[in-house]
């Protein structure tokens, strides 16, 4: 369950304030990475966030890649979204799931990305922050998204590949990188509670 901070509804209806957007992307990649009722546990609690600001999720799958779409509910017209009828369709939220992020993002990502690595130094250590910094690397110069959204295939990618070409790890950093990882994502999943 992601806990959000109390926050007031938007006088504007037509924006959904970050901290949904971002636990809407979460619980996205959550349900995408499991199969079943807990992915669909994490959809449903998805739904019901966005439902507060009366925005509904779909995913679109493009040629090259998969993009979280959040709109009005009101868009919707038998289970279709009828485009020639839509004033403003900026209201529209996309996110992508898999590819790069937005390049202009990247100073405000980066600084995330380092600060969760620093996080994971001060709390288990030089071994494992030094493992942390350089996924926070990765997923800034790579994809341009912060750590938390990395998918599984991207952290294959870092851990059997980048890892042992880019970041000159010892002995050690290599036995305990997977660890390292998963460090990562608890850091930022204590720090959203």
């Amino acid at each position: 369950m992601v806990d959000l901070p109390d926050e007031p509804r938007p006088q504007d209806d037509r924006e959904l304030p970050t901290e949904t957007v971002e636990a809407a992307e979460r619980l996205t990649h959550l349900a995408r990475d499991t199969e079943g009722d807990e992915a669909e546990t994490y959809r449903d609690e998805r739904d019901k966030l966005l439902e507060e600001y009366d925005f509904v999720a779909r995913v679109r799958d493009d040629d090259t890649r998969t993009v979280l779409v959040l709109h009005p509910d009101e868009w919707l017209d038998d289970e279709a979204i009828r485009v020639e009828r839509i004033d403003d369709t900026e209201r529209a939220i996309e996110i992508p799931l898999d590819g790069p992020g937005d390049p202009d993002d990247w100073d405000e990502i980066d600084a995330h990305n380092r600060a969760v690595a620093e996080t994971v130094r001060d709390e288990h250590g030089d071994v494992h922050g030094a493992n942390a910094e350089a996924f926070a690397d990765f997923m800034s110069n790579h994809y341009a998204r912060q750590v938390e959204s990395a998918t599984d295939a991207e952290v294959t990618e870092f851990c059997t590949e980048y890892f042992r070409r880019n970041a000159w790890p010892t002995d050690e950093q290599k036995r305990v990188v997977e660890r390292s990882v998963e460090l990562v994502f608890n850091s930022v999943s204590c720090a959203s509670r």
